[in-house]
């Protein structure tokens, strides 16, 4: 079964090529996704990497976990499932609230 893994640490120039060859020197990968930032297109310095099975990602952790990539030291440890976040609140904010007694244009 596929074990997904958490990297922290990866510099701004490696690609999601660059962390599925890195990887794939240990075993088979699924897939590599480094996180982007939405609003400046820019890595945002960790991603994660998905083997084929335990034992490679056991490799995976082993080999990399503290070793550098691109100039970077990496994080490497075996991803947690995303916990739920609270709904946001707000939307009423900033200028132009009259019932609070701001500012209305």
């Amino acid at each position: 079964m596929a074990k997904k893994l958490y990297v922290g640490g990866i510099s701004y120039s490696t690609n999601d090529g660059g962390l599925k060859d890195a990887f794939a020197q240990v075993g088979e990968v699924t897939s590599a996704t480094i996180i982007m930032d939405k609003m400046t297109g820019r890595s945002k310095g960790f991603g994660f990497v998905e083997m084929a099975n335990d034992a490679d990602a056991e490799k995976a952790i082993a080999k990399w976990n503290g070793q550098e990539l691109d100039g970077r030291k990496l994080t490497v440890n075996e991803a947690r499932p995303m916990e739920p976040r609270a709904p946001r609140e707000g939307g009423r904010g900033g200028f132009g609230n009259s019932d609070r007694g701001g500012r209305t244009w």
